[in-house]
């Protein structure tokens, strides 16, 4: 039932319907399955082949992340960050960020190196923001990855170093083109600042300059 579902809603073999994937993973999750459960919280989240409910997104991701899925186990820690469907309670999201980025989730690495840097949930650390960030950036999350030149910038939780932090802001912003994230300008502008001032890099002003047009074309695309 899972298996036909994940079908259904990929649109791999079959036309793709989300409100056939919810029924057959609705199936599924009755009986226990802890995939078809986090798929459930998917649906319901987005409001894809049902409507959008994130109290029923609450209730399906925390049974798919109370037996181990780390994937659910994130989304829930997301949840409790957001206060979507459940009162906001950062220790909460803390904790599930945690359970997620030990079974080696990215996403969750990069969420709990955001509660550490922040002081929420727990007390701020940079040292162990450095950590998760580093784990996670190694797995190409780019968000991971600008966070953690920001860090090396600042010589926060680790010793400053303008080299490594543009080695980063370089590996963030590549990325960022693959997946056309409209986010990519902050990277951008790091660059162009590392560039401009000579940060881990030859100062090259046309190279400065080149990076901050992309900076400008992104921002009138918005």
């Amino acid at each position: 039932q899972y298996s036909l579902g994940f079908l259904y809603e990929r649109g791999l073999g079959v036309e793709q319907d989300h409100k056939e994937a919810y029924y057959w993973w609705k199936k599924s999750a009755e009986q226990g399955d802890s995939s078809a459960q986090n798929g459930l919280g998917v649906l319901y989240a987005k409001g894809y082949g049902v409507e959008q409910d994130y109290e029923k997104t609450f209730y399906w991701w925390k049974k798919s992340a109370e037996q181990g899925i780390s994937m659910a186990q994130n989304n829930l820690g997301f949840l409790y960050e957001r206060g979507l469907g459940v009162a906001q309670d950062y220790q909460e999201a803390f904790y599930w960020y945690k359970k997620s980025a030990e079974q080696g989730n990215s996403g969750a690495q990069s969420n709990l190196g955001n509660l550490y840097r922040d002081g929420k949930g727990v007390a701020q650390d940079y040292q162990e923001a450095y950590y998760w960030y580093k784990k996670s950036a190694e797995q190409r999350n780019v968000f991971a990855q600008n966070n953690l030149g920001i860090l090396y910038e600042n010589g926060l939780g680790v010793e400053q170093d303008y080299k490594e932090a543009l080695y980063w802001y370089k590996k963030a912003a590549s990325w960022y083109r693959l997946l056309a994230n409209w986010e990519e300008e902050d990277v951008q502008f790091k660059l162009g600042e590392s560039y401009e001032n000579g940060l881990g890099v030859e100062k090259d002003l046309n190279k400065a300059i080149e990076c901050y047009k992309k900076v400008a074309k992104s921002v009138t695309k918005i």
